[in-house]
């Protein structure tokens, strides 16, 4: 797939950025990425792969993959004042909300190995060792000035992603603002094996002065431990002859958590920022993931949502690229991604401010209120459910999206297609067909003729599945058609065979016709 005459360039080779590469390769972009590691990250930091996140890879062909290569946690467990104050059991958290009900741990570096890998079989390699090291644009494409091993090479491309973190050369070089903060506390990461093997579930230590978490990292037996730097040792870190190891940390560490810890993999320091880039578009160039938003860790979302951003980019560049849609497609991705980052700091902001906070009000709900709550609220089938809809990432939404439009049951445009499991053992579930990456019709009951005409003028897959209760309670309406974009979220609610129509002309849509994936497909 790779070209020496790119349509898209991918500059960096994190999560982002080999989504980003592996969604256009598999919809016949001529991809390149480069890096300017020298290769592969050996550091596993960020850690959980959510709902949303799988479902996109099942589109893929490889979510059960990497569920079998990760851990899936069962329960967390609350600890203060040295002791467990409560338990609460995961278990499938959102089932019938999503084929993957479950929280899932999996280390960054083995995650970007299976990415790099799916990459590889769609034919496009990482370029290790390459540097962005300027570049210039107008309206016919983009021209990259790219830097390896001391030469310099020139590359055209019609369109430029930066998915190259919170130091971005790309965003840095489109002159686009990147306001924010850094939050005062320090905090510590380390790999670890402790004594008594793997503990599989989420740890949560409250403490008055700080807390700790420690998850699992592998299968293999490595725990990921996470806490606040004591003020006392905090300064220390800036002091090349004084770096901070875990030795320095250990006491505090081993004696808040309650282990005792056998090997060291992986240690390092760092601090919270929280900033979203002033805009997620300069002409032909485009910032995803942490190039365009950084924020605390709170709920596992960083990731994930850099990985929600190249999934929303992807299908657009590709239908673009391909002549299957006008250029205006590409005007939706930065509203749409850019309210949800913003949204997205603002509450992990709240939420680390209030329990890693120093004031008396977060002493308070890390040791009492929270230890007493979270028991409370799980008890609650609704509490549950909306924590699962929201850590998981199924409740993004993009209603104010002028891709969006129509209501029919409780969906309306811009909603994530509800999940339903099949109806039969052998049949397809509402997400099965989504394996196509196209725009699809799904209408469950009866189609109407005009509409099936309509889908077949477009080249558009027609899935009717049989009406039941259940597809009542997931918020279909009988009858009804849902026009589902390329990513799985639902452009139109019951729209009609004219609205069908008008909306492919609005934006220069025509997909051609192909065999589909799943479901009963009229023609």
């Amino acid at each position: 797939m790779s070209s020496t005459v790119p349509q898209v360039l991918v500059v960096g080779a994190g999560p982002t950025g080999l989504v980003l590469a592996l969604q256009l390769a598999r919809r016949g972009v001529r991809v390149r990425i480069v890096d300017r590691a020298e290769g592969p990250g050996t550091a596993s930091r960020a850690m959980v792969v959510q709902a949303r996140t799988l479902e996109f890879y099942r589109q893929l062909g490889f979510a059960e993959a990497v569920v079998a290569e990760g851990v899936k946690i069962p329960a967390v467990r609350l600890r203060e004042g040295g002791e467990e104050v409560a338990r609460v059991a995961f278990g499938d958290l959102g089932a019938g909300e999503s084929p993957y009900p479950f929280v899932l741990a999996y280390a960054q570096d083995d995650h970007e190995r299976r990415l790099a890998a799916e990459l590889e079989k769609a034919g496009v390699a990482v370029e290790w060792g390459t540097a962005l090291a300027g570049l210039s644009q107008d309206g016919a494409g983009v021209r990259a000035l790219l830097s390896r091993g001391g030469a310099e090479e020139a590359c055209a491309a019609s369109y430029l992603c930066g998915c190259d973190g919170a130091h971005s050369r790309v965003r840095e070089s489109l002159g686009i603002g990147f306001p924010g903060g850094t939050y005062d506390q320090l905090f510590y990461v380390a790999d670890t094996r402790i004594a008594g093997g793997l503990r599989e579930d989420l740890s949560i230590t409250l403490g008055a002065h700080g807390f700790g978490l420690m998850l699992p990292v592998r299968l293999s037996g490595m725990q990921r431990l996470i806490g606040l730097v004591p003020e006392a040792l905090a300064g220390r870190s800036g002091l090349a002859s004084e770096a901070l190891t875990f030795e320095d940390l250990r006491p505090g560490v081993e004696a808040l958590m309650g282990i005792r810890v056998e090997a060291v993999n992986w240690f390092s320091t760092y601090r919270v920022h929280h900033r979203v880039a002033d805009a997620f578009r300069a002409g032909r160039c485009f910032l995803a993931g942490d190039a365009g938003h950084v924020h605390s860790p709170a709920g596992g979302q960083g990731m994930n949502t850099g990985i929600g951003d190249a999934v929303n980019l992807a299908w657009k560049l590709a239908e673009v690229v391909a002549g299957r849609a006008g250029p205006a497609l590409l005007d939706t991705y930065e509203p749409e991604r850019i309210a949800f980052a913003r949204s997205l700091v603002a509450t992990t902001d709240r939420a680390f401010r209030a329990v890693a906070g120093p004031g008396l009000g977060s002493q308070v709900l890390r040791t009492w209120l929270l230890p007493h709550l979270v028991p409370a609220l799980w008890g609650i089938p609704a509490a549950r459910r909306r924590l699962f809809d929201t850590v998981s990432q199924v409740r993004i939404a993009y209603h104010d999206s002028p891709l969006s439009g129509g209501r029919a049951g409780t969906v309306q445009g811009g909603d994530r297609l509800p999940y339903l499991a099949a109806a039969a053992p052998a049949g397809p579930d509402t997400f099965a067909p989504l394996a196509d990456l196209r725009w699809q019709l799904h209408v469950h009951g009866a189609a109407d003729p005009a509409l099936a005409a309509e889908a077949r003028r477009a080249g558009w897959p027609l899935h009717v599945f049989p009406w039941s209760e259940a597809a009542r309670e997931a918020g279909f309406a009988r009858d009804e058609a849902y026009l589902v974009r390329p990513d799985g979220y639902v452009a139109l609610a019951g729209p009609g065979a004219g609205t069908l129509a008008a909306y492919r002309a609005r934006w220069g849509l025509a997909a051609p016709a192909r065999p589909a994936a799943g479901g009963r497909e009229q023609r």
